[in-house]
Order: C-alpha cells, then sequence, then structure tokens
C-alpha cells in the first residue's frame, strides 16, 4: 500500500499534509479500506502514480491525461478557492522580470510534462504571438521562479497554488507576476484500478471535514469536487519543448 500527497508539500506546510492524511486514513478504514498509515514522502512519482498497491495520490492533469488516464482510477480534484478559477480548475501565473520581454524570451519549466508550467506556458506564449528561445528544465516551479528572479531566464509559469505558497514562504517577488493563463482542470487525485474511488473520494472529503481551521487555512483547501474524467482529456497536448 502507498499514499502520497506531494504536489504542493512544503516544509512549513507538511504537518497539515499529514494531518490531512491521517483523517483520510482513519476514514479510509472506518470503510474497511486498507491504508498506510503514513504518506510516502519522496520517490519517483511516477511509480507512486503506477504503483498497484495505490490508495491515494495526488498527479498533474498532463500526466493524467498524457499517460495515466487509463490505467488509474480518478477520485477526486481539490478545490484551493483560486482567484479567477471555477471551483477544482487552477491556472498558472506567467513570471518575467520587469521591463520588455527580449527577443526569443529564455523559458524556464519545472518539467515538459507539467500542465502549469509547460502546457499552460506554451497556449500563452502562442496567443502572444511569441517566439521562444531556449528552454531550461528546472526540476521543480520554485527553480524555475529563481532563475527568472535570478535573472537566469525571461519567463516561467508557475502554478497558482504553488506561486500563492512561494509568496507566503519564500519570499517571492509579487512584482514578478504580469498574466494569469485560463483556467483548467486542477490537479486530480487519482488511485489504483481496482480500487473504489467512489469511497475514496467520500473519505477524503471526511478527511476535509475533519481538519482544523489552521490545518485547512495552511493548505488553502475549500472542498473536494467531482471533475468529468473527459474535462482532463478535452485539454490538448503541447509541443515537446
Amino acid at each position: 500500500m502507498i499514499a502520497a500527497l506531494p504536489m504542493y508539500d512544503r516544509p512549513e506546510i507538511r504537518w497539515a499534509n499529514e494531518t490531512f492524511w491521517a483523517h483520510i486514513r482513519d476514514a479510509l478504514r472506518d470503510m474497511q479500506i486498507a491504508a498506510p498509515d503514513a504518506l510516502t514522502g519522496d520517490g519517483d512519482p511516477w511509480a507512486i502514480w503506477q504503483d498497484p498497491g495505490l490508495v491515494l495520490a495526488q498527479t498533474c492533469g498532463l500526466p493524467f491525461r498524457a499517460r495515466l488516464h487509463d490505467k488509474v482510477a480518478l477520485v477526486a480534484t481539490p478545490d484551493y478557492g483560486l482567484p479567477g478559477c471555477p471551483p477544482g480548475y487552477y491556472n498558472s501565473v506567467i513570471i518575467a522580470r520587469p521591463g520588455p520581454l527580449p527577443h526569443r524570451p529564455r523559458l524556464a519549466i519545472n518539467d515538459p510534462l507539467s500542465q502549469s508550467g509547460w502546457a499552460a506556458l506554451a497556449t500563452w506564449i502562442a496567443a502572444q504571438d511569441i517566439a521562444p528561445g531556449p528552454v531550461t528544465v528546472t526540476g521543480a516551479h520554485a527553480a524555475s521562479a529563481r532563475a527568472v528572479a535570478d535573472g537566469l531566464a525571461d519567463l516561467a509559469a508557475i502554478d497558482a497554488q504553488t506561486w500563492r505558497l512561494l509568496l507566503r514562504h519564500a519570499n517571492a517577488d509579487p512584482a514578478l507576476a504580469i498574466a494569469r493563463t485560463p483556467p483548467t482542470p486542477g490537479l486530480p487525485l487519482i488511485t489504483a484500478i481496482g480500487h473504489a474511488p467512489g469511497d475514496i473520494a467520500k473519505a477524503v472529503a471526511q478527511g476535509l471535514a475533519a481538519l482544523d481551521p489552521k490545518a485547512r487555512a495552511a493548505l488553502d483547501l475549500q472542498g473536494i469536487v467531482q471533475i468529468d474524467k473527459a474535462a482532463y482529456l478535452a485539454q490538448p497536448l503541447p509541443p515537446v519543448p
């Protein structure tokens, strides 16, 4: 058995993430569904997402529609109450240093299979008729933000919830934000095929209801919503950066 909620995990709020899981775990066990004592905090995300013993994990919309949608079961989508987004949806914050963008701006992306870090950026660049320059794969949204702030890149797209956490915990410069991309379905919760996603969704909702206000505020969780699988699959796959 394995469970992981790493997508918005930071040291400052790990206690809240672990508390959230403890409530979900207890709700699952009350339903006679086996669940691990603790979250898996590291490891290859692809191995976790495709583990046949996966009870619950959060993934990104692009990996889900590109590779996982027929290998896992969709459980639900957390709602972070992001500005300008319907419940359960999110977008990306486009960041750049002040001043005009250079011709063929250098891009920093966290991962080529990131909806918020690459697919949203590719769509925004095309809409702005910007010819992209060299691409640096940074491995993390925080690293992409640092690359822009330090002048190592000219443009990046940061998951809006991650940007909120970077502003709150990492002294990110709000002046770097120049635009927001259109909303797309948020980061889905998944389970291995063969599990009961409906029951797991109920346990997640019960876990959220059991969170105290401080933990809920730390995670920015507003609710758990059901977004149809077709809404994820309807999003286009971006070009290879």
